[in-house]
């Protein structure tokens, strides 16, 4: 079964052109393009914290930390290369954030990790929250400088 790609009230819609030149423009900021880099970074460092931070005696978390710094780094990778499909999954990466502080307590077979598991996923899941908050509030902060224009 096919369907398709767009709805046909979408394709006629009378702000179309303006949406999509606003989503171009907030896309190629400098601001966006750096925000894309430093979510892509922490992905990176998310996945690959088991390994720096030797924890990998644990497997649950490690497995944790890496589907979900995948996770971020993939969403990060496409806002760079398809960023009018994916601008609006942003808001994920604050809660995948939210989820590496609080996965060493709930992830772990004892439901209490070492402090260096810790101290590492409430870091880079804190830094990761940021980034998700600051790159939702890229979008909305965009849209609202242009309706007072």
């Amino acid at each position: 079964m096919s369907y398709p790609r767009e709805s046909s009230e979408m394709r006629t819609h009378p702000d179309l052109a303006e949406m999509r030149e606003r989503l171009e423009r907030t896309a190629s900021s400098g601001q966006a393009i750096a925000l894309e880099g430093l979510i892509l970074l922490a992905g990176l460092y998310a996945a690959i914290s088991p390994w720096v931070v030797h924890f990998t005696n644990e497997p649950n978390i490690t497995v944790n930390n890496l589907i979900v710094g995948l996770t971020v780094g993939l969403i990060a990778l496409g806002m760079t290369t398809a960023p009018g499909r994916m601008l609006n999954l942003t808001w994920v990466i604050a809660p995948l954030g939210v989820w590496l502080v609080i996965s060493p307590w709930v992830v772990t077979a004892a439901h209490g990790a070492r402090a260096g598991i810790i101290w590492n996923n409430c870091w880079v899941g804190g830094v990761t929250a940021v980034l998700g908050l600051a790159a939702m509030g890229l979008t909305v902060g965009m849209a609202r400088r242009e309706e007072r224009a």
